[in-house]
């Protein structure tokens, strides 16, 4: 998989989504510390141990560098940034009985304003899945020659 580019300077305004969510008692934050068990374990669950991982390192910083959506106690979506690297999203995931409505888009888009406020100018998507779907949420571009990125000696475990 390879990384993409986005420009920070022209993101989206996702705030009439935001408010039409919230109208449906989905609310986007920052989780706070007493949570991190909740929210790794929610990631770890639907997406996995090296995500579950990273949302870990997402709670070393403070505010923390992690977004999520919920309803009630009820955890929808997560994005974080600066997890496994300097000035680089990810990773992120919604419910997947949940794609499409928006959420997703949301957490991306408060991520990388929260790169934007640290002083960066643009931002990297590490080992982007979705790469049309960043294409046309925040016109990112994939960087050529970047199939060789930061997960290229990830350990895995055998099978």
């Amino acid at each position: 998989m390879k990384d993409m580019l986005v420009r920070l300077m022209d993101l989206p305004d996702v705030s009439e989504l935001e408010s039409k969510l919230l109208n449906e008692g989905v609310i986007f934050r920052r989780p706070i510390p007493p949570e991190k068990s909740f929210v790794k374990d929610w990631v770890h669950v639907n997406f996995g141990t090296y995500w579950a991982n990273e949302v870990d390192a997402a709670f070393s910083h403070l505010p923390v560098h992690c977004f999520i959506g919920q309803k009630g106690n009820e955890i929808l979506g997560f994005a974080c940034y600066e997890a496994t690297a300097k000035n680089f999203f990810g990773p992120t995931g919604t419910a997947e009985n949940l794609r499409g409505k928006g959420i997703g888009k949301i957490l991306l888009i408060k991520s990388l304003q929260a790169l934007k406020e640290m002083g960066y100018a643009y931002a990297i998507i590490g080992g982007v899945g979705p790469a049309e779907f960043y294409k046309h949420t925040v016109d990112a571009v994939l960087i050529e020659k970047s199939e060789n990125s930061i997960y290229q000696n990830l350990i895995r475990k055998e099978q």
